[in-house]
C-alpha cells in the first residue's frame, strides 16, 4: 500500500502568482513538494477582485467588503483544519486584530504552523492609501505567533534573530529564485545605449526619489535609459524613463535588458528586515548591482566583485559612473553575481533546506 501524502495549507494574503513575497518564498517549492510526497492547498484572504483595489486610493467601502469576505473565508477554513499535516502560514492568517485564526490553528487544532515572514513585520506599517486601518493593525501579535508556531521561517538573519526571541526552531530561509528554468535569461552588456534598471512594488517607489539628484547629474554627462518595472508609474524628474507595467509573464525578459540594476534603501530598521531580493534578481541574470549598505545588502553584494555598496550620493555617482564607462567590468562582475545566487539563493541551492522545514 501506498503511503498516505502529507497535506499542507499555504495560508496568504493574496491569490497566487502576484505576490513576490509569496511567488518566492513558497509557490516557487510547489513542484518540489509535490514530487517529494505532499499535496498543496492554498487559501488567500483576499480574492483576484479584493486584491485588485486594495492598494489603491479611496474605495473604502468596496475595501471593507474585500476585507469582510477574507475573514469569512478563514472561518469556513476553520471546518477544513483537521486534514492538513502542515500549515505554511505567510505572515498572518488576517490582516487586522488579535491573532484568533493563529491560536485555534495551533492550541485547538494542534495543527504544526510554520510560521514564515521576509520583512519586519513586528513594525508598524502600512500603505498610505490603507492608513485607516492602521489603528487595526495588531502587530504585538507577532512574537505571540512566533511563539506558538511549530517552526519559525525567516528570509535573513535579522529576521531569524526577532524569531529566536520566541521560538528555538528557526529556520534560515533565504527568498530565491530558479536559475535554471525562469531566471536564466543572460544580459548583453555589449549594447550601444546603457540601460539602468530598478523592478519592485509600488511601496518601494519611494527609495528612487534618494537617487534622482545622482541620476539627473549624471544625465547631464552620459546618454543612458532608465527602465522602472512596477505596478504603478514613476513620478521622477529625470529624461529617457521607460515605465514597464510588471506583469509575472514580462518581468524577467524586460529586466533581462537592463546593464546596471538598482536599489536604495534608508538606513533603518524596516529596511534591515528586507532580504534583498531586488539584488537577486539583478544578480541572477548577470546584471551587477548598485545598492545601498544597508542589511542583507551587504552580504549578497561584494564590494567591488559582483556590485558596489554605497552609503552616500557621492559614491553612488562614482559607482553608477564606473559601470556606465566599462562593460568589460560589468560583464565580470554580472557572471560573478550569477555564481553567488546560484550558489546561495536559488532553487537549486535552497529546495533540500526548505523540504526539511516539513519535518
Amino acid at each position: 500500500m501506498e503511503n498516505k501524502k502529507k497535506e499542507i495549507l499555504f495560508i496568504a494574503q493574496y491569490p497566487e502568482n502576484v505576490s513576490p513575497g509569496q511567488r518566492f518564498r513558497f509557490e516557487l517549492y510547489k513542484d518540489v513538494l509535490e514530487e517529494n510526497g505532499f499535496n498543496i492547498t492554498t487559501r488567500s484572504f483576499l480574492d483576484k477582485e479584493g486584491y485588485a483595489i486594495i492598494h489603491q486610493p479611496k474605495f473604502f467601502f468596496p475595501k471593507a467588503w474585500a476585507v469582510a469576505k477574507g475573514y469569512l473565508n478563514r472561518i469556513e477554513l476553520l471546518f477544513k483544519m483537521r486534514k492538513f499535516d502542515f500549515i505554511f502560514l505567510q505572515r498572518e492568517a488576517a490582516p487586522l486584530g488579535p491573532p484568533i485564526f493563529e491560536w485555534l490553528y495551533i492550541k485547538v487544532f494542534k495543527r504544526k504552523v510554520i510560521y514564515d515572514f521576509d520583512d519586519a513585520i513586528w513594525m508598524p506599517h502600512i500603505s498610505e492609501n490603507n492608513s485607516l486601518f492602521l489603528q487595526l493593525k495588531n502587530v504585538n501579535k507577532i512574537k505571540k505567533i512566533c511563539k506558538w508556531a511549530y517552526k519559525v521561517s525567516c528570509g535573513n538573519e535579522y529576521l531569524c534573530n526577532y524569531a529566536r526571541k520566541y521560538n528555538d526552531s528557526v529556520i534560515y530561509n533565504p527568498t530565491c529564485v530558479d536559475t535554471d528554468n525562469r531566471h536564466n535569461i543572460i544580459s548583453n552588456h555589449d549594447v550601444q545605449r546603457l540601460t539602468i534598471g530598478w523592478t519592485g512594488s509600488f511601496s518601494t517607489l519611494k527609495y528612487l526619489d534618494m537617487l534622482e539628484p545622482v541620476l539627473a547629474s549624471l544625465q547631464l554627462k552620459y546618454d543612458f535609459a532608465i527602465k522602472i518595472i512596477c505596478n504603478q508609474k514613476p513620478i521622477l524628474n529625470l529624461k529617457n524613463i521607460q515605465y514597464v507595467e510588471w506583469t509575472a509573464q514580462n518581468e524577467v525578459a524586460e529586466l533581462a535588458t537592463c546593464q546596471i540594476g538598482l536599489m536604495p534603501l534608508t538606513n533603518d530598521e524596516w529596511s534591515e528586515g528586507k532580504c534583498g531580493f531586488k539584488l537577486i534578481q539583478y544578480l541572477s541574470l548577470e546584471i551587477p548591482a548598485v545598492s545601498s549598505s544597508v542589511g542583507v545588502n551587504k552580504l549578497i553584494i561584494e564590494h567591488g566583485i559582483n556590485g558596489f555598496l554605497c552609503s552616500t550620493e557621492e559614491e553612488w555617482y562614482h559607482a553608477i559612473e564606473t559601470m556606465i564607462k566599462d562593460s568589460e567590468l560589468r560583464k565580470s562582475m554580472g557572471k560573478e553575481g550569477r555564481k553567488k545566487i546560484i550558489k546561495h539563493y536559488s532553487l537549486r541551492s535552497n529546495k533540500d533546506n526548505f523540504l526539511n522545514i516539513f519535518n
